[in-house]
């Protein structure tokens, strides 16, 4: 695929402002988390350890997290062709990680892999942490890039007289410097909005009450032991759901992030307006 023949302006004719985004919300991406998930819970129930893993070696635990840091798009291909087997993506998934833990020398352990968990105890983590990673390697490097900008020239023009306009009528005295600080000051506060923010996740099974976990091993405490694999990946545990994680969290994210983007907006168009005036 070129920008000529992409389908949406994302991927075409804006691909170079776009492109580091593939490492986060392409397919591959989304299959790199999801291995991601599956093998650190695999490794949490070792770590128990539950009694039929207390002989997994904790020497491989390194090669096993090798699998999703070194993932590659022939591994993602891998995945696509046993989709076409399973029609399920993320039982895909699962079977690809059965084929490279035979070839770890782990094959007898395979069917814990997944163990009591449901779809989208999968998709409801490997989401979270693709959209937190985009945040933070793309999308607050910008954010703080661009008021810093504004900042900057807040204190440098603080004294440049201009005349203030109300209801699009020459009005009182002001100063560039303090149109922009207000212009700062709001983009500030959604900044502060958005960092705020931890993503939740949820690891509890089928219909949210860890039922196969509990039938199987009723004396472990599962829910501490989710909480520990979601905290690891700096999420936070959402305790009651349904088969879901309703995603409400990324809610508050997105309308933040809205405000965020209709505030530079607003500026925008003050600037196109000042520009127009002469100013």
């Amino acid at each position: 695929m070129t920008p000529l023949t992409a389908i949406s302006p994302v991927d075409g004719r804006y691909s170079s402002q776009t492109e580091r985004l593939t490492a986060y919300f392409s397919e591959y991406a989304l299959m790199r988390f999801r291995v991601k998930v599956e093998v650190d819970y695999f490794i949490a129930l070792c770590e128990l350890p539950l009694p039929q893993l207390s002989e997994v070696d904790r020497f491989v635990f390194p090669r096993l997290r090798a699998i999703y840091e070194s993932f590659t798009q022939d591994d993602a291909a891998a995945i696509k062709e046993i989709e076409k087997t399973t029609n399920h993506d993320v039982k895909a998934v699962e079977y690809f990680l059965k084929q490279r833990f035979s070839e770890l020398g782990l094959a007898r352990f395979s069917e814990f892999i997944h163990f009591g968990l449901t779809s989208q105890d999968i998709n409801n983590t490997a989401i979270p942490l693709a959209l937190r990673g985009a945040l933070e390697e793309c999308y607050k490097p910008a954010l703080r890039s661009i008021v810093a900008l504004l900042d900057d020239r807040a204190a440098e023009w603080e004294d440049v007289a201009m005349l203030a306009r109300t209801h699009g009528q020459p009005a009182s005295p002001t100063t560039l410097g303090k149109e922009l600080a207000v212009v700062v000051a709001r983009l500030r506060r959604q900044q502060d909005e958005i960092d705020r923010i931890v993503l939740p996740a949820k690891m509890n099974g089928a219909v949210g009450n860890f039922n196969a976990h509990l039938s199987a091993y009723p004396n472990v405490d599962w829910e501490a032991l989710a909480r520990g694999v979601i905290e690891g990946f700096g999420l936070r545990q959402n305790r009651l759901t349904i088969q879901i994680e309703p995603h409400d969290g990324m809610a508050e994210l997105f309308d933040a992030i809205q405000r965020w983007n209709t505030i530079l907006i607003d500026f925008d168009r003050d600037v196109w307006t000042y520009v127009s005036m002469g100013y």
